[in-house]
């Protein structure tokens, strides 16, 4: 639903209210009921009096004033009318007939024998001249004995149901105050540190470090709140256990393989030499992979920096190294970023992108929210399904890009692990004219002054 709010706190208002409302409606719709029954009870009793001492006091005027009597009688509310001759018998209702028999009861003892007729009708009121004419209402038309061969039709008009009292409306709406006040200060209460775990849960997720929760509200989101901070600090240790221990290893590495190499130089057949440097070379690079990553997301200060101009100078520089890279010109993009970092995932979609794809295109496009680099290739571009394999540390679809390329597995893995530090992504897409595109985006955040 569009009209129903999103956030938990406005949701808790709006759902307490209409509660209140609701029941506020009901009680008072049950009220007004009752004294609706009540009122029509008391006006049944009244009006049924009224009607047998009409009866009677036109049975003791003389016969030729007791028309006149009946008209001057009539008002707004009653319409007399003598009718004469026999009485007509009329099917009457369970509650007519229960009308009638009380009328009965308050005739005389020499009328209680005679017919009574009551009818609960629809009629419209006569116009009188005093008043505008009066819609069709509920009405009680009485036919009783007057004297024999005379009876006299007595008709009630029902007054329309009184509106319901301000006092009710009033209540209603101060209830609804009231319990819409409450609502707000307990949401605030809940809302305010599951935004703040909502937040720090966003910032992990995109691999930054987490921020501490406030520990406080309703015992079920504090205890949320100490379970989440006791978790972030478990996985930073974790996480910075491993970084240094894989910085640990990569730097011991380098001892025995500057050695192998010094003693390389002591092999005489030259073809076995070779060989053996590659090998040399090979686990040189992955050792370099493996401290990158470990550097990957930390270490380096945020600064601010023009983004433009430095996916710019690195085209350049891989331009007059002879690689294939087009730069399309972008204005000045503001960026508080650590650019080292940003810098070598950059260069690793560039190289990807020239060793699998022939060339690279690269620009920067700009949403509200983020700067998005492109970099667009040539090559065969990548399944649908292995395109979040890529991203796994060490795996190479050797099947659907160039087998004859070398490459340790672990340059995407480093690029998303720096998009996520700083609070972005990266993806990877075939464009419809051939080719793969690497997108990797960038929230704007405010440059510091």
């Amino acid at each position: 639903m569009k009209l129903w709010p999103r956030t938990l706190g406005v949701q808790l208002i709006v759902v307490t209210a209409a509660a209140v409302l609701i029941s506020n409606l009901a009680v008072a719709a049950w009220f007004q009921l009752g004294n609706q029954r009540m009122s029509e009870s008391d006006q049944n009793e009244r009006l049924l009096d009224r009607a047998a001492s009409m009866s009677t006091l036109l049975a003791a005027i003389p016969a030729k004033a007791r028309e006149g009597a009946a008209i001057a009688m009539s008002s707004g509310a009653w319409h007399y009318v003598l009718l004469h001759g026999k009485p007509s018998q009329l099917s009457m209702s369970e509650e007519e007939t229960r009308l009638a028999a009380r009328v009965k009861d308050l005739l005389p003892d020499d009328k209680s024998t005679q017919p009574v007729t009551v009818k609960l009708v629809v009629a419209t009121p006569p116009n009188d001249g005093r008043a505008r004419r009066r819609e069709p209402g509920p009405a009680v038309q009485i036919t009783m004995p007057v004297v024999r061969g005379t009876q006299l039709m007595a008709t009630f008009f029902r007054p329309p149901s009184p509106p319901w009292p301000d006092e009710i409306i009033i209540a209603a709406g101060m209830a609804i105050v009231v319990a819409s006040a409450a609502a707000a200060y307990i949401s605030r209460r809940v809302v305010r540190p599951l935004t703040a775990l909502a937040m720090a849960a966003g910032v992990a997720a995109r691999g930054g470090t987490a921020p501490p929760v406030p520990e406080e509200g309703p015992d079920d989101v504090r205890n949320a709140a100490i379970a989440f901070n006791a978790m972030t600090a478990r996985v930073t240790r974790t996480m910075e256990s491993q970084r240094q221990l894989l910085s640990a290893v990569g730097h011991d590495l380098r001892t025995p393989l500057t050695a192998m190499r010094i003693n390389l130089e002591f092999v005489a057949d030259e073809e076995l030499r070779e060989r053996l440097a590659a090998n040399l070379n090979e686990l040189q690079a992955l050792t370099e992979s493996v401290l990158s990553a470990a550097r990957g997301t930390g270490g380096e200060s945020k600064r601010n920096i023009d983004l433009s101009a430095l996916v710019e100078s690195l085209c350049a520089d891989l331009d007059d190294l002879g690689e294939p890279v087009t730069w399309r010109a972008h204005g000045p993009a503001p960026l508080a970023c650590r650019p080292d970092e940003i810098r070598r995932a950059v260069r690793n979609l560039v190289e990807n992108a020239v060793a699998y794809g022939s060339r690279a295109d690269v620009q920067i496009s700009e949403t509200p929210g983020s700067y998005e680099i492109l970099v667009e290739d040539e090559g065969p571009g990548i399944p649908d399904s292995d395109r979040g394999r890529v991203f796994e540390p060490f795996v190479r679809l050797e099947s659907s890009r160039n087998a004859d390329t070398g490459g340790t597995g672990l340059g995407l893995t480093l690029v998303k692990a720096i998009a996520q530090s700083h609070g972005g992504g990266v993806t990877l897409e075939n464009r419809a004219e051939g080719g793969l595109r690497a997108r990797l985006s960038l929230p704007r955040e405010a440059v510091a002054a």
